[in-house]
């Protein structure tokens, strides 16, 4: 098994400087997606669960797109935070490659997407893009889609080879 991600402090800002120069993000893009992230927790809308996620989303031309998850009474038909965002930003038409997806909750160490998520993360980011997790001190784990959804499928293998 591998080893956990180290948690770090977004309160540390030898640990956020690290982060933003091995991610190629700025300081106030990584303070903004975080920042976002957690105020997008308090549109969630989650009665069964009370599982409150933020989603924060930063663009391929560095807008930033929020979202939070939505609960049904009919449990699989609920749609996680990452998805929400995602979707909204693709209808908002934000079709490039995504930079950053950073998702906040209220637990303790950070919570990472589902299976799902992670999937649909992968239609629309390229491996190599980060994924910032925060909790509910403001600590966070980040990791390369890659990490998480390691052998993915992807777009680029369901293409049709074209004939000359």
């Amino acid at each position: 098994m591998a080893p956990s991600p180290e948690v770090l402090s977004s309160k540390n800002s030898d640990h956020v400087s690290q982060t933003c120069k091995d991610y190629s993000i700025t300081p106030a893009q990584f303070e903004e997606l975080r920042k976002r992230s957690v105020e997008a927790k308090s549109v969630a809308y989650c009665p069964y669960s009370n599982f409150r996620v933020g989603c924060a989303l930063l663009t391929a031309d560095d807008s930033i797109v929020t979202g939070a998850n939505i609960e049904n009474a009919s449990y699989p038909v609920g749609t996680c935070a990452e998805r929400v965002t995602i979707g909204k930003a693709v209808t908002e038409g934000h079709r490039g490659k995504f930079k950053v997806v950073a998702v906040a909750t209220d637990i303790s160490p950070p919570a990472s997407p589902c299976g799902m998520c992670r999937q649909f993360i992968r239609e629309f980011c390229d491996l190599t893009m980060p994924i910032l997790m925060f909790d509910q001190n403001l600590d966070y784990v980040v990791l390369r889609l890659e990490d998480l959804l390691p052998l993915s499928f992807g777009p680029e293998h369901l293409q049709v080879e074209r004939g000359s």
